[in-house]
């Protein structure tokens, strides 16, 4: 009974808080200003600090398989959220293809950026010689892949876009939408049990893991402007998206807004 009340104590806050009318309009120039402004971070956190050394376990387990995560966790939530209110694995479907839609355009961007950076770098081999004093010179090897040149312990010297920033950005744009509709579904009296309290209080827990890994890599490991442009291209993702194209309404080319389908016409339209 306690932890019962304690779960519907802190579900009920989060969704009061990720569906509130100015979070929703200002989370996206949050997270804007912090990938802009983070990297000043690195002044002052401690190079020694656990969290300076790529091999973590939070990097090794969530960063690398960040989508898969969003994915299971934001899926799990929509569907039983979209099925217990109507009851209909078509509309439920229909709203789990916002997801699809959003990895395809994640994958897409990944490829087009790895082909942008193995047609405009360079790999280097670094070679020690009595005359550069130590320093390593650089010689070009030409007809190299990134992958390639980086697996043979090279350097790769070209115009790249981080990733990392990009996928957690996204993700974090697209867990506050996909929970917004949460609050809603609950100051109607929708049917909440523990299931879902529990699925969506561990999607607004990813929410914070994915906002702490993103302040860890623009402090620990800052690059300027290859992050700048992650988040630029995360944001615009989000943004041609949920402020442009699931807007359309729901057809047979767009998924629809969260919660369309689902709850009444006035909570529709809050979304």
């Amino acid at each position: 009974m306690f932890l019962n009340t304690v779960l519907v104590f802190l579900t009920d806050l989060a969704a009061r808080l990720l569906g509130n009318t100015l979070f929703r309009q200002q989370f996206h120039l949050w997270l804007s200003a912090v990938v802009m402004f983070g990297p000043a971070l690195s002044f002052w956190v401690s190079q020694h600090s656990i969290f300076a050394k790529r091999t973590h376990f939070l990097y090794r387990m969530f960063l690398r398989s960040g989508w898969g995560w969003t994915c299971i966790f934001v899926g799990s939530f929509v569907f039983l959220l979209s099925f217990s209110i109507r009851r209909s694995v078509t509309l439920s479907i229909r709203h789990l293809s916002r997801l699809g839609v959003a990895g395809a355009l994640w994958l897409g961007f990944c490829k087009l950026l790895d082909v942008l950076e193995n047609a405009t770098g360079s790999c280097y081999e670094p070679i020690l010689t009595e005359v550069t004093n130590g320093q390593p010179m650089l010689v070009l090897r030409e007809g190299e892949m990134k992958s390639e040149c980086l697996r043979a312990g090279m350097l790769w010297r070209g115009y790249e876009v981080s990733e990392d920033v990009f996928l957690l950005c996204l993700c974090c744009l697209l867990l506050a939408e996909e929970m917004a509709v949460f609050g809603p579904y609950l100051s109607l009296g929708g049917i909440s049990g523990a299931p879902l309290r529990i699925l969506f209080l561990f999607c607004f827990l990813l929410l914070g893991l994915w906002i702490f890994l993103l302040l860890c890599l623009l402090a620990y490991f800052p690059q300027f402007p290859t992050q700048l442009l992650g988040g630029a291209l995360g944001c615009l993702s989000w943004r041609g998206l949920y402020q442009g194209w699931y807007r359309q309404g729901p057809s047979w080319f767009s998924p629809g807004r969260p919660g369309q389908g689902l709850l009444n016409t006035k909570t529709e339209g809050c979304n």
